[in-house]
């Protein structure tokens, strides 16, 4: 999946990301526990805007995503803010680095883009063997409640100056796989022209995740209702791991 369409209409779709106020907020994350951030690793980074607002703040930080679409527009994003950042091309489950970090970031429910239990657990495999000991993976996902009450099968509709695009959801109850079709119509001169995208995203159970993290060699020491430090309840729609490698 390239996400060839969606990589030119992301940003203007995601225009309500507060992407600052994020940045700000893993930084107090990682004050939280304690944790300087070191070199950073953005992994799934799309269009790198979160790998931007970082790198603005000082973080020593690189980008990784497995679309080139998403990575091209990334690139262009950090010249526009004279920084020079690396970005790589690679899928989660696959990343192989040139050197260890000390520190993982994935967030915008990058990992519910896995819907194989076998590609999650690759993925916290592979972060856990880059990161340095004592070294910090923090991420954020969807929640089971989001895509079975939230996303589930409905349709939404964004109107924007760029693009109109309708999302289709198709809801697996069981899995907690919600299937996504987008359709784009974008205006030129007197007739719209249309292009589509198609994928899905999954949800799993925290405590899955977390047993997940530990095979791996990552101890789950938080989970946060994300953009807080509160903890998570029955209807918490993005929950934040804080995740440590073990020495």
């Amino acid at each position: 999946m390239s996400y060839s369409s969606f990589a030119f209409y992301y940003d203007g779709l995601t225009r309500n990301v507060p992407y600052e106020k994020l940045a700000d907020y893993l930084l107090q994350v990682l004050s939280r526990h304690g944790h300087v951030p070191g070199l950073c690793l953005d992994l799934a980074c799309g269009t790198g805007s979160l790998t931007v607002a970082l790198a603005k703040r000082g973080i020593d930080i690189y980008g990784v995503d497995g679309s080139m679409e998403m990575l091209s527009e990334a690139q262009q994003k950090a010249a526009d803010e004279n920084l020079q950042l690396l970005f790589l091309c690679q899928k989660m489950q696959k990343i192989d680095l040139f050197g260890t970090v000390d520190t993982v970031f994935c967030t915008l429910d990058s990992l519910n883009h896995l819907v194989r239990e076998k590609d999650v657990q690759d993925t916290f495999r592979r972060v856990s063997l880059f990161l340095n000991p004592g070294g910090y993976f923090v991420f954020d996902v969807n929640s089971v409640y989001k895509h079975r009450c939230v996303l589930g099968n409905n349709t939404f509709v964004y109107d924007t100056e760029q693009v109109y695009c309708v999302w289709q959801n198709v809801l697996e109850e069981k899995t907690a796989r919600v299937s996504i079709n987008l359709d784009f119509f974008e205006k030129d001169g007197s007739v719209y022209r249309r292009s589509s995208e198609a994928f899905s995203e999954r949800a799993f159970a925290a405590n899955d995740l977390s047993a997940w993290l530990r095979e791996a060699g990552l101890e789950t020491e938080a989970v946060y209702k994300a953009m807080t430090f509160d903890k998570p309840d029955d209807t918490t729609e993005r929950l934040l791991f804080v995740a440590k490698k073990t020495e």
